[in-house]
């Protein structure tokens, strides 16, 4: 497989197999042949699985790790438009509004229904995408279809322009361009037995394992070596494919990343075009109207040409595992998110908080910016304590790397929160913010609000004690360097310096997700994987990779 911008489509036909049965009644199955829209295809459908015993390998890449990385990172967000001239320039538009998912590095593959052209990265999408810098414009993204991606990295060597996707690729049935959320926790084993067997990796990224899966595969037609290269995957994955006439887009069985289908409505008559995100606020900037969250397991494939709309069940249906991190803290809360309305999550946590952790004698109470805000709004309301915005946040510090000395580092929280001291001084302020990592930015913001002249830090954190290592598109640190993992509540609280210290409880948090507590993906919390690392695995079992 090599990496091209200028190639055509070829296509050729394989002979049919029996189809399996439709696990997921809601959905028609990819190997039910029942498509309203494309008969003719699935009449070559088939799906093979196979049998391998694969031996775990590493990349040896090294990341660039931010000073600042007291939070989990956000994972990546990807966009997708179909049906509309513009397609470029809208996907642009749409990385803005997903931004805070990813910060290294950004891309748009765009169709002009017979040829991909793509334009990545580093940096933010006004960096990669500023008309004044030399390369691939937008201008030159033309055609009607068009799949971007913001980066940041959880595989593969974070500041390499070769990670930054979407990956656009040929191979023997013409283009592909491919842009992913999530992790795949079996890459290492992956990348092995694809090296075995021949496939040269150009970058050092899980996403790439995908395409070589579907270059490999032998399937038609081009749903089919999808099928196929899911049926090898474990692990999170919401992904947009783009081929010279067609948008799919895929969500993995267990739905634990996010990924939304929207309309676009278009001046004229004409036909509204189909929008995909990770999040509902890409769809609210470029004005289209959100439909529906894609199902897990589902694929929807849109033709580029007609606008014609087909969905199957790609992959057996799972128990569904959403991250609860995405209501906590990732997703922006404007957003519509696994259906909830993350800002009234958020809320309803701090709420919660203050009722099971009340500060006796507060004074105020205070938000982390900018994520602890309506958890301290809630604190704030059910308590009866004053809110207000004690932490100012620069929104003008850039992206901040290691520094050469810990005094420099030690800087870095007071470029990014300044204290506002008539708010704080001789008062008992409850700091309210949405988790707590390694401990270190905490430790600094209770400093910063001591020496603001603060009486007393009480600090109350809107998630429960973070344990554990996320395998699924989150960049958090190892199990031994996460402070909860290490302390106990008190021996944490002593670490950083506050007053006192209360998480949200695990228990209170299955409490306000009610019904659907079990949905969601808690193993940071809990240490229960839903899909174990790969590294917990009998590697010499015969079984199919995919058994998540």
């Amino acid at each position: 497989m090599a990496t091209a911008s200028t190639t055509t489509t070829t296509t050729n036909r394989f002979p049919t197999r029996n189809p399996n049965p439709n696990p997921n009644p809601k959905l028609p199955h990819l190997l039910s042949f029942k498509f309203s829209r494309y008969p003719s295809l699935l009449s070559h459908l088939h799906l093979r699985r196979r049998f391998s015993s694969i031996s775990a390998a590493s990349t040896g890449d090294q990341t660039i790790v931010p000073f600042d990385s007291e939070k989990p990172r956000e994972e990546c967000g990807v966009v997708g438009i179909v049906g509309h001239p513009d397609a470029a320039h809208l996907c642009s538009l749409a990385l803005h509004a997903l931004q805070h998912r990813g910060q290294e590095g950004a891309g748009i593959a765009a169709s002009d229904l017979s040829t991909l052209r793509s334009s990545t990265g580093l940096g933010l999408v006004s960096e990669v995408f500023d008309p004044s810098k030399p390369g691939l414009s937008l201008s030159s993204l033309t055609g009607p279809a068009a799949i971007g991606h913001v980066r940041y990295s959880t595989a593969g060597a974070a500041a390499s322009i070769h990670n930054v996707q979407p990956f656009l690729a040929s191979y023997r049935f013409g283009q592909l361009a491919v842009a992913h959320n999530g992790n795949l926790v079996n890459y290492p084993s992956l990348r092995s037995s694809l090296e075995e067997k021949g496939s040269i990796f150009n970058t050092s990224s899980d996403t790439e394992a995908i395409l070589h899966l579907i270059a490999t595969s032998k399937s038609r037609p081009f749903l089919s070596r999808v099928a196929e290269a899911c049926s090898y995957l474990r692990g999170a994955y919401s992904l947009l494919f783009l081929t010279a006439d067609k948008l799919l887009a895929v969500r993995d069985p267990h739905g634990f990343r996010p990924l939304v289908l929207g309309r676009l409505p278009r001046a004229n008559g004409a036909p509204s075009a189909v929008v995909f995100a990770s999040e509902t606020c890409a769809l609210d900037l470029i004005g289209a109207k959100y439909e529906r969250e894609v199902e897990p397991g589902e694929a929807i494939i849109v033709d580029a040409r007609t606008l014609d709309i087909s969905t199957s069940c790609l992959m057996p249906s799972k128990p569904r595992k959403a991250c609860v991190f995405e209501l906590i803290y990732f997703a922006l809360p404007q957003s519509l998110v696994f259906s909830h309305p993350v800002y009234e999550s958020r809320y309803s946590f701090g709420a919660t908080l203050a009722a099971e952790s009340p500060v006796p004698g507060a004074d105020v109470v205070i938000p982390v910016p900018d994520s602890g805000f309506f958890a301290a709004l809630g604190f704030s309301e059910r308590s009866g304590v004053p809110f207000q915005q004690g932490l100012i946040r620069s929104h003008y510090v850039g992206r901040t790397f290691i520094q050469p000395s810990q005094a420099i580092r030690d800087l870095g929280v007071k470029l990014k929160l300044s204290p506002i001291k008539g708010i704080l001084a001789g008062k008992s302020v409850v700091v309210v913010d949405d988790s707590i990592v390694r401990g270190t930015t905490s430790s600094k913001i209770v400093r910063l609000i001591r020496d603001a002249g603060a009486k007393e830090v009480h600090m109350r954190i809107a998630s429960p004690p973070i344990i554990a290592s996320c395998y699924y598109g989150v960049d958090t640190p190892s199990s031994e360097e996460l402070i909860s993992n290490r302390m106990d509540i008190e021996g944490v609280r002593k670490e950083i310096g506050a007053d006192s210290l209360a998480f949200l409880s695990l228990e209170s948090l299955r409490g306000l997700l009610g019904d659907e507590a079990p949905s969601f993906c808690e193993a940071c919390f809990s240490g229960n994987y839903p899909v174990p690392p790969v590294e917990y695995e009998d590697v010499n079992s015969k079984e199919p990779l995919y058994v998540a």
